[in-house]
């Protein structure tokens, strides 16, 4: 009830008046049925903007310490952020990434639509890196198509490091679902998996015209805090 109040009733409205998103592809999504939605990861606003544009509620998977805040500040960015559909997740690693996985898995279960930043962080810099194989394996152990999703010009509206957005037109690019069944029963090869993950790399490089760099966004930014220091 509060996901459905926030998208029609609060942000939904203020956001497609402010900064009017053009999408294409919407079709692409299934109607009914467990679907993953992969996209690029230009802003901390992408998680707002892609559940405002499609019709069906979408789940994300956001680091915990996003709720974690305290006061009154904390609770309502808490609030907001379930809201949005957004579910805390550990991604310190280990057994933490294996719950992280149950946690998107049970999202599917239900026939649900589940959102993932293959990348894993945001690009630093508005390209796109290398995908991360946890996408894969949940496409497998759901038995579940993928639509691969462009974000285009987010960054313009909140840079990292900004605290408050510009007002900029964005798009939303929805390329065509993705079928790996033919590697059913094969998410224990890393292998198998860094080929799914490459060929979703792929489609969202196509769609959304960025430059590719075949390293971890992770490891960019972790170059790029040592040299600030």
């Amino acid at each position: 009830m509060f996901y459905w109040f926030m998208k029609n009733l609060v942000a939904g409205p203020l956001v497609k008046t402010v900064f009017r998103p053009w999408v294409t592809g919407a079709d692409n999504i299934p109607k009914t049925g467990a679907v993953i939605l992969a996209s690029n990861h230009l802003s901390v606003v992408d998680s707002i903007f892609l559940p405002l544009v499609i019709e069906r509620r979408i789940s994300f998977l956001a680091k915990s310490d996003y709720f974690m805040g305290r006061g009154v500040k904390g609770w309502a960015i808490k609030n907001f952020l379930k809201g949005t559909g957004m579910l805390p997740i550990d991604r310190s690693g280990g057994k933490a990434s294996e719950a992280s996985l149950n946690t998107g898995l049970k999202v599917l279960a239900r026939g649900e639509v589940l959102g993932i930043y293959p990348e894993g962080t945001r690009s630093p810099d508005g390209k796109l890196y290398r995908g991360r194989t946890g996408v894969a394996r949940m496409i497998l152990e759901a038995h579940v198509p993928v639509v691969p999703v462009a974000m285009i010009d987010t960054e313009k509206v909140m840079p990292i490091g900004s605290k408050l957005p510009k007002v900029r037109r964005i798009g939303v690019i929805f390329g065509e679902p993705l079928d790996f069944s033919r590697f059913e029963g094969l998410e224990s090869d890393r292998f198998i998996l860094r080929s799914i993950t490459d060929e979703i790399m792929y489609e969202l490089n196509r769609i959304s015209g960025q430059e590719y760099v075949d390293i971890y966004a992770s490891s960019i930014r972790e170059k790029l805090a040592s040299r600030s220091r």
